[in-house]
């Protein structure tokens, strides 16, 4: 039975991407049935493997050591704040993200970085029918970041039409910050958190390329990566550092009101209506959880969880998350829906960003915002649909 609605639920995904199409001809379908693929072939190795089991299990101690290593400096900042045997979330999870930064500003700064997204992009761009330019910025997204990833094509931008705009945004929506990965997986098991980075790459360019089909000619498939102003290396590490600060600030600040604000809500509608508003959200939404393979008993309250996400942010979901008992199925499911951007806050982070580098098409992408959303939404769906099959 779960093949059967897992089968269903990859139609409606896929159908709900070809009927917003905004040219349903253009469409190329072999490169997306290929994609598809890749995604079941990816999920079942890092998920159903011995070797998938090796690799999420190298990635998961690489990261446990580079969070012990940002421990130390939190500890030494912080370390007095914490009582004993209790955990704080600002300190324990988001201000490692200060280290995570620094430690990308280096690989940055040594070019180490901008040759794997630049080669890994190229090749890419053979698989998914996609200019260069586009799968170039799907994987420096995934590391740099849904704000920080167009300052690397800043040269581009203004040269963008909108169909090719709207890619990139979405490719910059549907993935994750490295910085903050590390933060993912103190809450997630990390097999799910890596996962869910591979497919949703995948699957970016899947529902792009049903949402927003186009052809990049030759003249226009021109990859040219904006060098950054020369630094000294402290420069740099000093830049590095007070932007990961920022970003635990900005997060930290993000889930007081946010968690804040749900609470009253909540509190408002369990005083009206009998029930919280994190429930019927659940209700809304349990039919899209049902199709991504989510039982019929556990449907509501996954379905309020991934729901809290699209209207607040992937950590006050996870935090939800974590509260919630769930089968080992279900947690899999959810867990890797939460692992994107894709929510009503990041539209302006993203507008913000690309109008802070142009304004022209910092509006432009205001105006096509909404649908950025629910084209990153499909992604999150398709990646936990294929999860749910998989599992």
């Amino acid at each position: 039975m779960k093949y059967i609605i897992g089968i269903i639920g990859l139609i409606v995904v896929l159908g709900l991407a070809w009927i917003n199409s905004t040219d349903k001809k253009k469409v190329k379908y072999r490169p997306i049935v290929v994609m598809v693929i890749l995604q079941f072939i990816l999920g079942f190795i890092l998920l159903n493997t011995g070797v998938g089991n090796f690799l999420v299990g190298g990635i998961a101690n690489g990261f446990e050591l580079l969070l012990k290593c940002a421990g130390e400096g939190v500890n030494f900042v912080f370390g007095g704040m914490v009582n004993a045997n209790q955990f704080t979330f600002f300190i324990g999870v988001l201000l490692p993200i200060v280290f995570i930064s620094a430690l990308i500003g280096i690989l940055q700064y040594w070019k180490i970085l901008p040759f794997i997204i630049k080669y890994i992009g190229l090749g890419l761009s053979k698989i998914n029918g996609m200019g260069k330019l586009e799968s170039y910025n799907g994987v420096a997204a995934a590391i740099l970041g849904q704000s920080e990833v167009f300052i690397s094509v800043k040269k581009e931008l203004g040269l963008l039409p909108e169909h090719r705009l709207y890619t990139l945004c979405a490719s910059a929506m549907s993935t994750v910050s490295m910085s903050i990965v590390g933060s993912y997986m103190v809450l997630l098991k990390p097999r799910y958190v890596v996962t869910a980075l591979i497919l949703n790459l995948f699957g970016g360019f899947i529902i792009s390329s049903i949402i927003n089909p186009y052809t990049v000619t030759a003249e226009e498939d021109i990859l040219e990566i904006k060098e950054d102003k020369k630094q000294s290396f402290f420069e740099m590490l000093g830049e590095y550092i007070m932007d990961g600060f920022k970003v635990a600030v900005i997060v930290g600040a993000m889930l007081i009101g946010f968690v804040a604000i749900i609470a009253m809500i909540n509190m408002a509608f369990k005083g009206i209506f009998g029930i919280s508003f994190q429930n019927m959200l659940g209700y809304i939404f349990s039919p899209f959880a049902v199709l991504m393979g989510v039982p019929f008993k556990e449907a509501i309250p996954a379905a309020s969880i991934m729901a809290t996400k699209l209207v607040s942010n992937e950590f006050v979901a996870m935090t939800s998350l974590v509260t919630v008992h769930l089968t080992a199925r279900t947690t899999a499911i959810v867990s890797v829906f939460l692992v994107s951007f894709a929510n009503f806050s990041s539209i302006g982070i993203i507008a913000g960003a690309v109008k802070g580098l142009n304004e022209k098409q910092g509006n432009v992408v205001a105006r096509f915002g909404l649908k950025l959303l629910f084209g990153a939404t499909l992604v999150s769906i398709l990646t936990a649909t294929v999860v749910g099959l998989i599992v």
